[in-house]
């Protein structure tokens, strides 16, 4: 099975995924276009999650970083009057400094996270969704702002008037991200951000019509018109979408099969089929592993139900 991941929402249903499927049989591709260098070293959010979530070092309590992480450098920096853009712990620092260095050394960005996931004993295959660098930007009242000032710097609270995949249309997608394409069939996109974690993944030139050829089963981010966490609300509506379960299909309907919308979700699910695909209900608040695993389950059965285009 391959899945598209962002940082947030996604790793809880991997959480579950792993639980019922051997880690041999996930590949994760995951968003780069919130990538950015601090300190002189590569950050990679959204991979870092999914790598610290498989090698379980992952800090549950807020679902990014490392447990039991000490901030140090960091801190040790401010007292030099150096503030970098984001609070980096000790251990997920060496994380960067192990990427960036595999980087200068002339490898690519999808090698350089297999290594990654070797020196972490990770089974799944994690791949970054390309290997060209894009960059979301957030245009504001006041300025165009990287996703991550916006989201960390700014806490997500200015307006949002656009959002600005950079460097997108000119990317090409992994080639080790088109080989696991070209022999899996069934692909799961999560519930991560529609706009910001997987926008920038579908939009990788040829993407769509890649999907169109596959089982493709997405699960809602958002809970009534809300999300369920994260500012996809604010950049859905940036985005001229109704911020709702039927905002997050319409996203995705050039290749969506099946839609699974939260069971508190006020939608009707044959509404859903004038986007010419399914949708079904299901406990999408993963609050534990084995909520995550309930929905895993649900999930992983849905693409039995589907033939292959």
């Amino acid at each position: 099975m391959i899945i598209f991941s962002g940082g947030t929402g996604t790793p809880k249903l991997l959480d579950g995924l792993k639980e019922i499927l051997p880690a041999e049989e996930l590949t994760v591709v995951v968003n780069t276009a919130e990538d950015l260098w601090v300190s002189g070293n590569l950050i990679c959010p959204d991979l870092d999650t999914v790598l610290y979530l498989f090698s379980d070092q992952i800090d549950r309590k807020r679902w990014w970083g490392i447990k039991e992480d000490t901030f140090l450098t960091y801190e040790r920096m401010q007292k030099l009057g150096i503030t970098e853009s984001m609070k980096l712990g000790d251990c997920d620092r060496a994380t960067h400094i192990i990427r960036s260095n595999f980087i200068r050394s002339g490898i690519s960005l999808t090698d350089a996270t297999l290594e990654l996931a070797s020196i972490f004993g990770i089974d799944a295959t994690i791949l970054p969704m390309s290997d060209d660098p894009v960059s979301t930007y957030i245009e504001t009242p006041e300025a165009t702002i990287h996703f991550q000032d916006f989201w960390i710097g700014k806490r997500g609270e200015p307006e949002v008037l656009g959002v600005d995949i950079t460097g997108v249309s000119e990317a090409s997608i992994s080639p080790k991200v088109l080989e696991a394409l070209e022999n899996d069939d069934n692909v799961l996109i999560g519930p991560s951000n529609p706009i910001t974690s997987i926008g920038p993944i579908i939009s990788l030139p040829g993407m769509k019509d890649l999907l169109q050829k596959k089982k493709v089963v997405a699960v809602s981010p958002i809970i009534g018109n809300a999300p369920v966490s994260g500012p996809a609300g604010k950049l859905m509506q940036a985005c001229g979408l109704e911020v709702s379960s039927m905002g997050v299909a319409e996203y995705y309907q050039d290749f969506l099969d099946v839609f699974v919308f939260d069971e508190r979700d006020q939608a009707d699910e044959f509404a859903f089929e004038r986007l010419g695909c399914r949708a079904t209900r299901a406990d999408t608040l993963m609050t534990s592993t084995e909520k995550s695993k309930e929905l895993a389950e649900l999930v992983v059965g849905l693409f039995d139900t589907i033939v292959c285009p």
